[in-house]
């Protein structure tokens, strides 16, 4: 148990790593794009969004990737196809019960699955205070006294 203990909490901090990595390169998308923003329509907003959403998803990806491929190298599932279904399944926190790993490593389940839950809050936030951005700019745009 403290073997996967470890490991579980090892995937976890590169997880959180390629998330601020992931939040560092949404930053700078958003600022290269902020231009846009000044006089912004509905297009260029929705372009600025639709592009931190993009980098968001990838990054999830990434994340679901990395758990995938620690369960092929503890030999959990012979092909990544199907870890990579089973990890996203733990990630996004669904339990379908149909792919499951051995009693040998199935703690890693769980932890996946409270990795996916603050990954995916704090991509949740990121998404939001951007939108929140496009929204006050536009509206001020057609107020511009306020």
């Amino acid at each position: 148990m403290l073997g996967n203990l470890v490991i579980g909490l090892v995937t976890i901090m590169i997880c959180l790593f390629l998330q601020v990595a992931v939040l560092i390169w949404i930053l700078r998308y958003y600022r290269s794009h902020s231009s846009t923003l000044n006089n912004p329509s509905f297009w260029s907003g929705l372009r600025v969004i639709q592009g931190v959403m993009f980098l968001l998803l990838v990054g999830n990806m990434i994340q679901i990737g990395v758990w995938a491929e620690i369960y092929v190298i503890l030999g959990e599932f012979s092909g990544f196809e199907e870890s990579f279904y089973h990890s996203a399944v733990n990630f996004a926190t669904l339990g379908y019960g149909d792919v499951v790993m051995s009693e040998k490593h199935k703690l890693l389940g769980p932890l996946q699955a409270v990795n996916g839950a603050l990954m995916i809050g704090v991509s949740t936030g990121a998404l939001m205070t951007a939108f929140q951005d496009v929204l006050k700019r536009t509206i001020q745009s057609k107020n511009p006294s306020e």
